[in-house]
Order: C-alpha cells, then sequence, then structure tokens
C-alpha cells in the first residue's frame, strides 16, 4: 500500500492513496489554515470507522443477515500534550434491518474489534477503545 502527501500552501495537503483516490486535509484559521478539508487526525478516526463499518456489514451479510443500514458513530479523546494522541475511542454502530439478530450484531461488532479490522486493532495498542451498538428495526 502507498500513499502521497503533498503540501498545496499554509497548512493544505492534498493526498492521494495508491488506488489513485484524492482527499484535502486542511487545519483550522489559527493554525494557518483555511479550514478546506478535514484534519489528519479526523481523517485517521474516519479511515477506523469506514475500516469496522465494512467489516460489520461484511459478516452481517456473510451471516445472511438482513442488513440495510450502518451507521459508525466515534467520539475519541486526545492526550493534552505532544504527541495528541488518541487516548479514548469510542465507537458506537447503528445498524438497521429487517428482522436482524441482536447477537449476530453483536458478534459482528466483536469480531470486527478483536480480529477484523487493522486500524481498531492499530489504534487500540495506544487509545482504550469502547463499542456498543443498536439494533434498529427497519419499516
Amino acid at each position: 500500500m502507498k500513499a502521497r502527501v503533498k503540501w498545496v500552501q499554509d497548512a493544505t495537503f492534498i493526498g492521494e492513496a495508491g488506488s489513485g483516490h484524492a482527499v484535502v486535509m486542511d487545519g483550522p484559521p489559527e493554525s494557518g489554515g483555511r479550514n478546506l478539508g478535514p484534519r489528519p487526525m479526523e481523517m485517521l478516526l474516519l479511515g477506523m470507522g469506514g475500516c469496522t463499518a465494512f467489516d460489520v456489514v461484511y459478516i452481517l451479510q456473510r451471516a445472511r443477515q438482513p442488513v440495510l443500514d450502518c451507521v459508525v458513530e466515534l467520539e475519541a479523546e486526545r492526550a493534552e500534550e505532544a504527541p495528541k494522541v488518541f487516548t479514548k475511542i469510542h465507537v458506537h454502530f447503528i445498524v438497521s434491518g429487517r428482522g436482524l439478530s441482536d447477537k449476530q450484531v453483536e458478534r459482528a461488532v466483536q469480531l470486527s474489534a478483536e480480529k477484523y479490522c487493522s486500524a481498531s486493532i492499530m489504534l487500540g495498542k495506544a487509545a482504550t477503545i469502547t463499542h456498543d451498538y443498536a439494533v434498529v428495526e427497519a419499516p
């Protein structure tokens, strides 16, 4: 896997993934940025959310669960001093479907957290990560 990050100006950078997709990252005005995109640490949190959401949906589909939607809400705390690493991350899954098994959703969240989500497992070496979930019956 490869990535390239190029400085544009001030606190603005363009990140390009090996897949060819690009994203703008920027800082807040008080740090010299123009607030044109997410902060790099926000990208890290988004990456973790995408990784674990992918796992949960995939696991539920493989278990033939009628999953229709999955939203992952993440809340993180960072250290006060540099390096301002994540110290706590809470991950809340909202999984919707028709007749979803609560037990299967719980299992999918657990498997992602403990076995499959590379981002969660890596960040878990620095931060305490907690998870919970809600199963919503879709109309």
